[in-house]
């Protein structure tokens, strides 16, 4: 059998990605360009539009000396802290609550009016709560992170396992499978794909939130600087801030998109 067609599939998958990453990295160039471009003609006032070269001065003075009192690996430390901790609880709580739920109707409309109400509230809307209820330490902003992950993730596994086919359960059932090894050895794969993905959403939707979180009483954090350095008009700090963080968000969701391709290879994302 002939190789060929296997080869000319290969090479096109090639050329399409490298198309991709050529046009995405002019993109950013482009944008850089123009923000460069902006900024030495002073086409914005250069304390809401610093250059690039100030940014990365700026930049440069963190990573060498830190930001009140504490480094930026120290800093980020802090917020991937409370995001891993924040992601292992909402992981291990609404993935067996929305697999209950999404085969018990009962049970789905028992958590459904709670996750709806609270799932559309901005974080700041009962964030003065959590805190008045756990104080300002980092257990209500862990809480916070929490609960803006937990709804994606919830609903993510409901709606998987309600797409499961009956008759693969079915037929599991009539081979003897029942109990704890139907969920762990039919419904669980079954949606594991869609899971994966709710996850992914879910640390997104909880990485937005990292700000909000830090906001109240937070003396570290890669959010509590950016908030930090707008009380001194340092839009230097805050643009390099912003754009660690991107980086890291851009680091983290390949992380997981690469974990998603090695466990279901079989599903474009």
């Amino acid at each position: 059998m002939s190789t060929q067609p296997i080869r000319n599939l290969r090479s096109r998958r090639s050329g399409g990605h490298a198309l991709y990453f050529a046009v995405s990295g002019l993109t950013v160039l482009a944008i850089f360009g123009l923000w460069w471009i902006a900024s030495y003609f002073e086409w914005v006032n250069p304390l809401f539009l610093p250059s690039p070269t100030e940014v990365w001065s700026a930049f440069m003075d963190i990573v060498q000396n830190g930001y009140k009192g504490s480094t930026l690996i120290g800093h980020i430390e802090a917020s991937m802290r409370r995001i891993l901790i924040a992601m292992v609880l909402v992981f291990v709580t609404a993935v067996p609550l929305g697999i209950i739920c999404g085969r018990s109707r009962i049970v789905r409309a028992i958590f459904d009016p709670i996750i709806e109400f609270y799932r559309p509230l901005p974080p700041l809307a009962y964030y003065s709560l959590l805190v008045l209820w756990f104080g300002i330490e980092d257990m209500s902003k862990i809480i916070l992170l929490f609960l803006s992950g937990f709804a994606p993730m919830f609903i993510a596994v409901v709606y998987s396992v309600r797409r499961i086919p009956p008759d693969r359960t079915n037929g599991a059932r009539s081979l003897g499978a029942k109990g704890f090894r139907l969920y762990a050895f039919v419904v669980f794969p079954s949606c594991l794909p869609d899971l994966l993905t709710g996850f992914r959403t879910a640390v997104g939707v909880t990485y937005a939130t990292l700000v909000a979180a830090e906001m109240v009483a937070a003396i570290s954090g890669i959010g509590w600087m950016s908030l930090d350095a707008s009380k001194y008009l340092r839009s230097d700090i805050i643009y390099a801030v912003i754009i660690i963080m991107g980086i890291i968000a851009i680091l983290i969701d390949s992380g997981i998109r690469l974990f998603i391709r090695r466990l279901s290879p079989w599903i474009e994302h």
